[in-house]
């Protein structure tokens, strides 16, 4: 799921023609919705049917509008693009949904991968570079900014030289304890620190502490790792 995006036919027409690429622009920042409506209304074959400003309201509008893409923040208010994009892929999964962030953080990255999202591209894109992403996911493909792919790419290269090397060695996998096993599950859906303690009633502290110490046990090197981790020993729920 990596490369750039394509570039647009000669005559902006939707591949294959047909009706134009129905998007949900959802973004808690309404200026910079504005900015974006602005930019893909000069789009022949991109209309923007609806925006949200929030998780919770951008699951209600595609519910309501069953639009062809949603183009949608991470980090919002009330309901995270994490959060929306699973509850979209219930009410209205025939939406392709690609997430427009400023974040690089890997673990919004990789959240969004899990949470079913079909691009991941950062706020720093070129206008066109977002109309020409549009179209290739509405037609089938998946795209990740390429800055983005390469810590993807990188961080599971490192996580199989590991896990290879520990199969090799036939090292017994750590035990963690119920609380470090409540920690990494959050940490695998992409929750900061400060939302762990509250989800937990512990401290911020304590939380640095659980993940510090799940991290040395299970030897790995960042919360991506521990991640990706917990998805490949199936301590996820469903």
């Amino acid at each position: 799921m990596a490369g750039q995006a394509p570039a647009p036919d000669d005559d902006g027409a939707p591949a294959g023609g047909g009706e134009p690429i129905r998007v949900l622009v959802v973004d808690d920042h309404v200026l910079y919705r504005r900015g974006l409506e602005r930019v893909l209304e000069l789009e022949e074959d991109i209309v923007i049917v609806g925006e949200a400003s929030d998780g919770a309201e951008a699951v209600a509008r595609a519910e309501e509008l069953v639009p062809d893409v949603v183009l949608m923040d991470v980090r919002m208010p009330r309901s995270s693009g994490i959060e929306a994009c699973v509850a979209i892929r219930e009410v209205a999964p025939s939406a392709r949904i690609v997430m427009l962030t400023m974040s690089e953080e890997e673990a919004d990255l990789f959240s969004a991968v899990q949470a079913g999202a079909n691009g991941y591209l950062l706020k720093d894109v070129p206008g066109e570079e977002i109309a020409a992403s549009l179209r290739a996911v509405h037609g089938g493909q998946s795209l990740i900014s390429p800055s983005m792919a390469s810590h993807l790419l990188a961080e599971f290269a490192a996580l199989s030289r590991r896990g290879a090397a520990r199969d090799a060695a036939a090292v017994p996998a750590p035990r963690l304890t119920a609380r470090e096993l409540e920690v990494l599950r959050l940490v695998a859906r992409g929750r900061s620190n400060r939302d762990i303690a509250g989800e937990l009633f512990i401290s911020e502290n304590t939380v640095k502490n659980h993940v510090r110490n799940l991290l040395e046990k299970l030897q790995l090197h960042s919360r991506m790792e521990a991640a990706m981790y917990a998805v490949k020993e199936k301590l996820l729920d469903p």
